[in-house]
């Protein structure tokens, strides 16, 4: 079998084993599961993966990627901070529904004892903060924002998105999602007291 053959089929792994760990959780899922779901028997996924917590963290990582990618594109295709700051928002929240594996993992308390979780969470976070930096760094230099203190800031704005995750997602199930977002934006951008 050559590589893009391999690679293709351990892509199919992971895709089916999104479908198995959304289904059934992390705990519940099985190889025999993945396998099922794969058409594949149990031992040729062996080849691909180690165990179940191998497939998962391979699950996790895609998501992460696929978030981190959707994010970067949508920043990248913006002119100004103002606008690469509002489609960081927007595109973090939408995405974080699609990406559903991550996400669940990202506030699942049961998946903290697996050290790769913690590992990816923190580089997820890393990146984001960074990216976030970035934007107020930009906005500085032109001009559009004024701040004292950048690295609060970001994690004021990272640390903001994050709380309203479940309020936004479970809580609310969705109802005037993109309203919220652009309140939560406004908020954070103009703030609430009226300037001369």
């Amino acid at each position: 079998m050559d590589e893009n053959s391999k690679e293709k089929t351990r892509e199919n792994i992971i895709k089916s084993a999104i479908i198995v760990f959304g289904k059934f959780g992390y705990k519940k899922a099985t190889m025999d599961d993945i396998a099922v779901a794969v058409g594949k028997g149990k031992t040729g996924l062996y080849y691909y993966f180690k165990n179940k917590e191998d497939v998962f963290k391979a699950v996790i990582e895609k998501e992460a990627n696929e978030l981190a990618y959707a994010i970067n594109e949508a920043v990248s295709s913006c002119s100004n901070p103002i606008e690469k700051l509002k489609a960081y928002f927007f595109t973090r929240m939408n995405t974080l529904l699609k990406v559903s594996i991550f996400y669940e993992a990202m506030k699942s308390e049961v998946l903290d004892n697996l050290q790769f979780m913690n590992q990816t969470r923190l580089a997820y976070d890393r990146a984001e903060l960074e990216l976030v930096k970035q934007i107020l760094n930009d906005g500085i230099k032109q001009k559009y924002f004024e701040l004292k203190d950048v690295e609060t800031s970001a994690i004021t704005i990272v640390t903001a998105l994050k709380g309203l995750e479940i309020p936004f997602f479970v809580q609310n199930g969705n109802h005037d999602f993109e309203k919220n977002i652009e309140n939560l934006f406004n908020l954070i951008c103009f703030g609430l007291i009226k300037r001369n």
